[in-house]
């Protein structure tokens, strides 16, 4: 029983616990979900959401360069052609954190606390990892959401979306995407 006790207390003490866990995608590097699901303050439409691992305004730099847009209305309703039809794409960058508390240096923090000294570790008690996801909504012409079950162009919407994704991280100066259009 001490034996157990002990083990215990060494795994409870030489541990971090979560408390928050940015979102991970099972076998995809994507999720079309309701995008209410994923952060409460957006709306309750379908979209297609990915991590991002550039730099912040990354995706907007990227879209600017692929649509020739001249920095005007980057992200919002930017027109692109699926199937000889307008779509309209939307975006919006999502911060999402890992947090975890670092219980031992909180307990060594209480003990010297406790004996009079101030707190060594007191930034260090937890920690946090911030993680960019990108949230993609697309409509058609008649204000329908192209991510949605009962869409016609669901299925093709995503494959596009897919590419556009892959594009976005292999490509890394955006001048390039001009060459690659007209050639």
């Amino acid at each position: 029983m001490n034996r157990s006790v002990f083990l215990l207390f060494i795994l409870v003490f030489s541990s971090c616990i979560p408390t928050q866990i940015a979102p991970k995608f099972k076998n995809k590097t994507y999720k079309v979900t309701l995008a209410k699901k994923f952060e409460r303050t957006l709306e309750r439409e379908m979209a297609f959401i990915f991590k991002d691992p550039k730099d912040a305004e990354e995706f907007y730099k990227y879209l600017n360069k692929k649509f020739q847009l001249q920095h005007k209305d980057v992200g919002t309703n930017v027109p692109f052609q699926l199937n000889n039809e307008t779509l309209y794409l939307s975006y919006t960058e999502i911060s999402r954190n890992d947090t975890s508390i670092n219980l031992p240096l909180v307990a060594v923090d209480a003990k010297r606390q406790a004996n009079g000294n101030s707190s060594l570790f007191e930034r260090s008690h937890t920690s946090n990892n911030e993680h960019w996801y990108i949230v993609i909504t697309v409509y058609d012409e008649q204000i329908e959401n192209c991510l949605k079950n009962t869409h016609r162009l669901k299925d093709k919407t995503i494959e596009y979306l897919k590419a556009l994704q892959m594009e976005y991280f292999k490509v890394q100066n955006y001048d390039e995407l001009l060459l690659n259009k007209k050639s």
